[in-house]
């Protein structure tokens, strides 16, 4: 098997030829070809080239197959004492890379193919997108897995949901009954994407459930005076 270790973007891949690669986005468009001149190791059968820090001479072409973009990573900043919660999210850019061939700069070609094999579709990109319900106060990842099986997996999806169709859920699975009517309300917002509206509620609430008012102390009543003395 013919492969190099190529760098694009500062960072390390193996180009193996007829094989796809994902690279972070590079400003081309899909069907151009791309010549990735950096290649830090050559393999051809039993035969090794290592570079110093590149292999002189040697070039891996390839052609755009499309752009897309990479899951979403959160990050969550949380400070109690301060009551401070910030989400972000971020999706990376991506370009799909198929190598044509791999040899001497200036020799590399494209290989023509009479049936080209559709490349797979990303799932993520198909299917719809998963939120993070561990993020909804009350509900763990027992609980998100539970409503991952019965087919709830965004919170557009949860905050569509009654009352009573969750607890229906939560039994069937066999968890302690809970309240999800918080749940519910948390995910509205979500849903919606106000996010501040989301922490001011979390604040008011504690396992999911809307704390009850503090009881006032009962008042005092003033001592008897005692009685004079006759």
């Amino acid at each position: 098997m013919k492969y190099a270790i190529v760098e694009s973007g500062g960072k390390q891949y193996k180009a193996v030829e007829g094989e796809t690669i994902a690279v972070d986005r590079l400003p081309v468009d899909a069907g151009d070809e791309v010549k990735l001149e950096h290649v830090l190791l050559l393999a051809d059968g039993d035969q090794f080239s290592v570079g110093t820090p590149f292999v002189n001479g040697i070039e891996a072409l390839a052609s755009v197959v499309e752009h897309f973009r990479g899951d979403k990573v959160l990050a969550f900043r949380y400070s109690p004492k301060k009551r401070i919660r910030v989400h972000r999210g971020h999706r990376q850019e991506y370009t799909r890379l198929m190598i044509e061939s791999i040899g001497k700069t200036g020799e590399t070609k494209k290989k023509a193919r009479a049936e080209k094999k559709p490349v797979e579709t990303r799932t993520a990109e198909v299917q719809i997108e998963a939120d993070d319900l561990v993020k909804i106060e009350g509900i763990g990842p027992k609980v998100a897995e539970a409503l991952k099986v019965a087919g709830i997996v965004t919170f557009a999806q949860l905050a569509e949901s009654s009352v009573e169709d969750i607890q229906k859920i939560m039994t069937e699975a066999g968890l302690k009954m809970m309240n999800p009517e918080g749940w519910i309300e948390q995910a509205k917002l979500a849903a919606k994407g106000d996010w501040k509206g989301f922490e001011k509620l979390q604040e008011k609430l504690v396992a999911g459930r809307k704390a009850a008012p503090a009881k006032k102390p009962a008042e005092k009543k003033p001592a008897a005076k005692p009685a004079k003395k006759k």
